[in-house]
């Protein structure tokens, strides 16, 4: 078990800030920093994927699929492992995290700082043989694990539905027009998608983006356009009113670009959620670098996109998502030579 305990009263209420992404419209774009989920923890905070992790594994005690002695296992590309290895490590469970064997040296960290088992498979197979190699090992004992299943489990969506949702409406006083989110497990895009869109009465556009072909190397994300691929149960495409498809070389540059961008100017915090605003302004940066991580990169992305596809009016509110921070990616192109 690790001797980091997860706090997780630090899960949710994550801060707003604001982002200029250099669009050609005067359309106000915020970003909600989720790393602020856990943000103490070792190996660059917690991520979006602090809040699924929490509501999976409150959701499976309370029905009672999660019990004592029982070994909780998933697949994931980093961070959800990370997350549920943090939370469930801290509440006593053993844990078996599968991964690609290429996943970003900041997350295997984070797993093994959680005490978690690590089972690597060749990146080279694809993402579709994370999830196979679990199902193996879960079949060959499987009234010795708990598998929460972010693919498949109605507690991912159902958490950004509860949470993320009606936190963007009351930082953004109810004037967001455009919430903008990538797909991977589909949960995010999905729950708060929904819950934005009840919220709104259905004035809001929910705009999913994927990386543009199959071989790609933007973390936590799943390209579905064309071909054979895994579907996860938890992505309910009728939510989204458009669709975007960034690549990898355009998510870094604009990752990139809001590091230059702030590296001498405060980066406008627009609602500090549950957090002091001193501690936001601490844990917003590395090295006093603005750094994200990949997906947030392909956020800013798509948000440009729909700009320099006219998609945005000067009085539009747009959010999107920073699933996490840089310092994870250290040891890849995006930050290796920042960091």
């Amino acid at each position: 078990m690790s001797e980091h305990v997860a706090d997780e009263s630090t899960i949710f209420e994550t801060p707003l800030v604001e982002v200029d992404l250099g669009l050609r419209s005067d359309a106000t774009v915020y970003a909600k920093v989720e790393w602020f989920n856990l943000y103490d923890a070792p190996h660059g905070g917690g991520s979006v994927k602090s809040r699924i992790a929490k509501g999976m594994l409150d959701g499976a005690e309370a029905r009672g699929d999660l019990a004592p002695g029982d070994t909780v296992i998933e697949p994931t590309s980093g961070n959800t492992g990370s997350e549920i290895a943090r939370l469930a490590s801290a509440r006593g469970y053993a844990v078996e995290i599968v991964m690609p064997d290429n996943a970003a040296g900041g997350k295997v960290e984070a797993v093994r700082d959680a005490g978690a088992e690590i089972h690597f498979v060749d990146a080279d197979l694809g993402y579709d043989a994370v999830i196979e190699r679990c199902e193996e090992i879960v079949a060959a004992d499987p009234d010795a694990y708990y598998r929460p299943n972010q693919y498949e489990n109605p507690d991912n969506p159902g958490t950004h539905e509860r949470t993320t949702a009606p936190e963007i409406h009351e930082a953004t006083d109810g004037d967001v027009t455009h919430f903008v989110a990538g797909v991977g497990t589909g949960g995010t895009i999905t729950g708060t998608g929904r819950g934005l869109t009840e919220l709104t009465d259905d004035a809001v556009e929910v705009v999913g983006f994927e990386p543009d072909e199959p071989l790609h190397a933007i973390d936590g994300l799943k390209y579905l356009k064309t071909g054979d691929h895994y579907h996860p149960d938890t992505y309910d495409e009728s939510v989204l009113d458009r669709r975007e498809y960034v690549s990898t070389g355009d998510a870094y540059d604009r990752a990139r670009a809001l590091r230059d961008w702030y590296q001498d100017e405060a980066v406008p915090v627009a609602d500090p959620g549950q957090h002091a605003l001193e501690t936001v302004r601490e844990h917003l940066r590395v090295d006093g670098q603005f750094v994200v991580g990949t997906s947030a990169g392909a956020g800013a992305a798509a948000v440009a996109a729909l700009d320099e596809g006219g998609a945005l009016a000067d009085d539009d509110v747009v959010v999107f998502m920073l699933c996490d921070r840089g310092d994870k990616y250290a040891d890849i192109p995006l930050w290796e030579e920042y960091l």
